[in-house]
């Protein structure tokens, strides 16, 4: 057994001794599903952060920057963190007043619909089954890569990792688990940066060879690798996608259910605001030093395939032993804290959303186990006969939410005059359009233009069919009186002292956004142009 492999069977038995311990916990549905309603703030950072860096931002991601794509990764997150400050304020604090066990329970008291609920359960036993299906594809990868075991060995080690320490604890493990894979793989992802640097003869170095770097020209410009051998032949074009991803994945992780669901767990909404600020702050670091590490493994070695594999090349060929396996075990960790909330969240929708329950909560809790189990089969089972595509079916089931849910979310809280059957066809609509472009695009072979994106079609699908249906018909009296509800505020979010804590993370999220660009201008943008001027000057006097 390799010390890779041997790391990789040591931090999951740390997971399973976390679960185990959050599992003596729990007493109650509310201990399961939503944590007691109790997380503090860095657990919930934790959270939002490791379920939303799954395996594709290590693989898939990572892939995309080492092939030079790397700017317009760093754009679209730019916009997509914003996401999560207008997730918290315009509907996340607001679903945590719901005191609802899921987001779909949510949308069902919202518009008192058992259909609507019952489909927003569906969308997210179909999405996040298939998003599980990526990330355990990822993970047994990983896996397999690194170890002497085979891919169907992997398969089963891996969900029976991230199934144990899900199943007896709920949420309560997940978010603890969550927070230390947070903290390990953004840890690790710093220490790799400065080994790849230094493999590639140190910072200034390691920028100036970028930017002049042939193979791949304009690398690390703002737009990267274009042209006839790129997926964009142009910089608007990829601008352009970088905005569109950039937005939809904005809607993403401010409504998503894996995303907006763990506000449901937060102690108070203070906290809720005080994570979103930390979740925008780390997950727009971490691109920023990922897709540069990414970009400069090129330096060392620029064959590597398949692209998505090139962190594990550094981790097994660059980094020292011990570093190199808590590299992968970082991997692994944004895997397994992805695989685990999706796998929780299928379970509570399907027993608590889709099926009639029993009122019996300790029926109820081993409804959801059983759920999960089986669940968990199925996407075993789909990793052994399917082919893998991670980064498609990732890229799919995420967006897929932001068509479906976004414009029925916002519109929940802040519309007067959206009905029950303005939302659940809303809801409807949107997925199907979001559903039947992708598979046009995929086994059709319909090329859409970028501004007639799948993400787009359907949320544009989702609103019109919201205000057409919803003018047709009247919001009934129980509805009108939730939403009246959901707009009073607790009494302590006029708590001097909580508000002084919240103003702080504000605070230091303008500092951090001061910084970063400060760190920009004088680490990237002006040796970046330094280096073009003295290229320049040399081809002149080859000339």
């Amino acid at each position: 057994m390799n010390t890779f492999l041997i790391s990789v069977v040591i931090s999951i038995l740390v997971y399973l001794g976390v679960g185990w311990y959050a599992g003596r916990k729990v007493k109650s549905l509310d201990d399961y599903y939503v944590a007691g309603r109790n997380a503090p703030t860095l657990l919930i950072v934790g959270t939002l952060v490791a379920s939303f860096l799954s395996t594709n931002a290590f693989l898939g991601e990572v892939g995309m920057s080492y092939q030079g794509h790397g700017p317009l990764i760093i754009i679209m997150t730019g916009v997509n963190s914003l996401g999560y400050i207008i997730g918290a304020l315009f509907f996340g604090r607001y679903l945590r007043r719901s005191r609802a066990l899921t987001v779909p329970e949510f949308f069902g008291q919202r518009f008192q619909s058992r259909r609507l609920q019952a489909f927003a359960g569906l969308t997210i036993v179909i999405g996040l089954t298939c998003y599980l299906l990526a990330v355990t594809w990822g993970v047994s990868l990983i896996v397999t890569e690194v170890s002497d075991i085979s891919y169907t060995t992997s398969i089963i080690m891996v969900w029976l990792g991230y199934t144990a320490f899900t199943l007896y604890s709920g949420s309560k493990g997940v978010i603890l688990t969550d927070t230390i894979m947070f903290v390990l793989f953004s840890t690790v992802t710093l220490i790799t940066l400065y080994y790849i640097v230094q493999a590639g003869g140190g910072w200034d170095s390691s920028l100036e060879q970028l930017v002049t770097y042939q193979e791949k020209p304009e690398i690390i410009s703002w737009h990267g690798v274009i042209g006839p051998d790129s997926t964009w032949q142009t910089p608007a074009e990829g601008l352009i996608w970088a905005l569109i991803l950039g937005v939809a994945w904005g809607v993403v992780v401010a409504v998503s259910p894996w995303q907006s669901s763990r506000y449901l767990m937060a102690k108070n909404e203070h906290v809720v605001i005080r994570s979103a600020c930390g979740a925008a702050m780390a997950v727009l670091l971490f691109y920023l030093v990922i897709t540069f590490g990414a970009a400069a493994v090129n330096l060392i070695n620029p064959n590597i395939d398949p692209p998505e594999s090139a962190l594990i090349w550094v981790a097994i060929n660059i980094m020292p032993t011990v570093l190199g396996a808590m590299l992968v075990c970082g991997i692994l960790a944004a895997g397994l804290s992805s695989a685990s909330t999706f796998l929780s969240l299928v379970g509570f929708s399907a027993s608590n959303d889709i099926f009639q329950h029993s009122n019996d909560p300790k029926k109820q809790l081993r409804s959801t186990r059983y759920t999960m189990i089986v669940m968990g089969l199925i996407v075993v089972v789909l990793c052994l006969v399917l082919p893998t595509n991670i980064f498609w079916i990732t890229y799919f089931a995420g967006p897929v939410f932001a068509s479906s849910w976004g414009v029925v979310a916002f519109m929940s809280i802040w519309s007067r005059r959206i009905t029950e059957a303005g939302a659940f066809w809303g809801m409807v609509s949107g997925f199907m359009g979001n559903v039947i472009a992708n598979l046009l695009k995929l086994f059709a072979g319909v090329d859409l233009p970028v501004y007639m994106d799948p993400i787009l079609l359907g949320g544009a699908i989702s609103l019109i069919t919201v205000l057409l249906v919803s003018a047709s018909g009247s919001v009934s009296l129980e509805s009108q009186n939730f939403r009246e509800q959901l707009h009073k505020a607790p009494a302590n979010n006029q708590d001097s002292q909580e508000i002084a804590r919240t103003l702080i993370w504000s605070k230091m999220m303008i500092i951090t956004g001061v910084v970063v660009v400060a760190l920009l201008i004088n680490f990237y943008a002006k040796p970046y142009e330094t280096a073009i001027t003295n290229y320049e000057l040399r081809l002149g006097d080859q000339s």
